[in-house]
């Protein structure tokens, strides 16, 4: 069965909108806490909370909740700094996403270089299974980078879906993008390696992407959130869940 894990951090993204720097634990609406267990209620099989560098969504103060509050599998992910991996092993999620970062980035642009920075990234693996984490890598739907990922120490990989959302208007590159995506989740699988998917999938592009094999799990935030404006999100929860029910891995 394909899982849905709801990233949850762009409910934070709506509320700092308004009360960006006050302080304190309470600090106004939407709660990410709340969107979290109305999710989980409506069937999500995972949350997932991206505590960035500067704060601009996801605070402190709500991973920490919401590891307390969720009951079902908790993503946390974060950028591969010494700050952030002291913060997942005091928090201790059941997965930790490993993902580039950028100040200027509206949102994650790309996957990361694992291939590149292969060292550190290892002894991060190392520390987290030492917890009894397990590690997800976000990276782009490439055979360099899946080799890499494999001699990492990371259980899984997430697959950046992001090009394949773009392209998704134009038939021709639309199917290019979706080829790269089979053949790096088909790579990975050989290699022993999980697959997971998120970035940019929405309602209109999901099943097209059930052609690529061996998925777990799909992390899917913005559309949902945005959906859930107009239906609430248990809704827009559970109407995703139905478009997964096609797939057959």
């Amino acid at each position: 069965m394909l899982k849905l894990g709801v990233n949850i951090d762009h409910v934070a993204t709506l509320r700092e909108a308004r009360y960006r720097g006050q302080q304190g634990q309470s600090r106004g609406e939407p709660s990410p806490v709340d969107a979290a267990i109305a999710a989980e209620a409506a069937g999500a099989h995972g949350i997932t909370a991206h505590l960035r560098e500067d704060r601009r969504h996801i605070l402190d103060a709500d991973i920490a909740a919401l590891r307390k509050a969720v009951n079902v599998r908790f993503n946390f992910e974060l950028a591969n700094t010494a700050e952030m991996v002291r913060i997942a092993l005091r928090t201790k999620p059941e997965i930790v996403c490993l993902v580039p970062e950028k100040r200027e980035e509206v949102t994650t642009e790309g996957g990361l270089d694992v291939a590149g920075q292969l060292p550190t990234l290892k002894r991060t693996c190392k520390k987290m299974a030492k917890a009894g984490i397990e590690v997800s890598l976000f990276i782009n739907p490439d055979a360099k980078q899946v080799d890499a990922s494999a001699r990492s120490g990371a259980q899984f990989i997430e697959l950046h879906t992001g090009q394949f959302g773009e392209h998704f208007g134009n038939a021709r590159t639309r199917q290019r993008e979706l080829n790269r995506l089979i053949a790096a989740a088909e790579h990975a699988h050989s290699l022993g390696l999980r697959v997971n998917a998120g970035h940019g999938l929405n309602y209109e592009n999901l099943t097209t992407l059930h052609a690529v094999p061996h998925l777990e799990e799909l992390n899917i935030g913005h559309c949902i959130i945005s959906h859930a404006v107009s239906v609430g999100l248990p809704r827009a929860v559970k109407e995703m869940l139905r478009l997964m029910k096609g797939y057959r891995g």
